[in-house]
């Protein structure tokens, strides 16, 4: 992570920051976030992470009335500035700060936001990705949206390095292809493309948005099985971009694809 971050609209250290510790962003991981790339030191795809922040605020009641896109992303522009970089990443994250009928205190502020930058995720040229034992829930209210309480993710990629995986694939209860630990799916087969769709519980990555837009996708429900017939299997977020992966499942993908 870089030296300079944006905290509550003023600049300052990572150490010198800190949220209430009984907030409901700390107690529960009430929040929101996005990761934004950078390219020639300007935010990639702006209106869809906004339009999503505004979206999943909105879906789990956190109050951005005293927040303007404008403000937002000036704060993001100045911090670009700040943190002397070009080309990287930013992630925006909006906190609850707010009291809980379940432990209740007194509070002046009810959210708080935070911008930190770095540079771009190292990703392996030969990208392995294995299958996830942890499902998930397509009926939860936290299905689509790129939440603070991100602790289910991290413990399914941490699960997959530890089985000398880059990624994992998981699937939802119903067993059908979702995402992968941190990034959307698509595959390609026949030349054609498919991708989950969001009824399956994956989120609406601005990526997948992006590519949606750009080709002629299909959004389906399928089994994991369908994979083992795919062409190429592709993994796409901000932080990583548009990676074909290698290997799945002791299958070796030699032939580069391109969208």
């Amino acid at each position: 992570m870089h030296k300079n971050i944006c905290f509550n609209q003023k600049f300052t250290r990572a150490d010198e920051s800190a949220i209430s510790a009984v907030s409901s962003a700390a107690l529960y991981g009430k929040g929101i976030f996005t990761t934004i790339a950078v390219a020639d030191g300007k935010p990639l795809l702006w209106e869809k992470h906004w339009r999503r922040l505004i979206d999943n605020a909105a879906k789990l009641k956190i109050d951005l009335s005293k927040f303007t896109e404008e403000t937002i992303q000036n704060s993001l522009l100045l911090l670009i500035e700040k943190n002397n970089f070009t080309d990287g990443r930013a992630r925006i994250t909006f906190f609850d700060e707010s009291a809980s009928k379940i432990w209740n205190f007194e509070t002046a502020r009810q959210t708080g936001f935070l911008i930190t930058t770095a540079d771009l995720r190292e990703v392996k040229e030969n990208l392995r990705v294995g299958v996830s034992p942890y499902l998930i829930n397509s009926t939860s209210p936290l299905a689509n949206v790129k939440s603070c309480n991100y602790l289910e993710n991290v413990i399914a990629f941490e699960e997959a390095n530890g089985r000398n995986f880059d990624e994992a694939i998981r699937l939802n209860e119903r067993g059908e292809i979702v995402s992968v630990c941190m990034a959307n799916i698509f595959w390609q087969k026949d030349g054609k493309l498919f991708t989950p769709s969001l009824k399956t519980g994956c989120l609406a990555g601005t990526m997948r948005e992006s590519l949606l837009e750009k080709y002629k996708v299909a959004e389906v429900e399928e089994k994991l099985e369908i994979l083992e017939s795919a062409d190429a299997i592709f993994l796409t977020s901000s932080g990583i971009g548009i990676v074909q992966i290698a290997e799945f499942n002791n299958r070796i993908f030699e032939r580069k694809f391109e969208f």
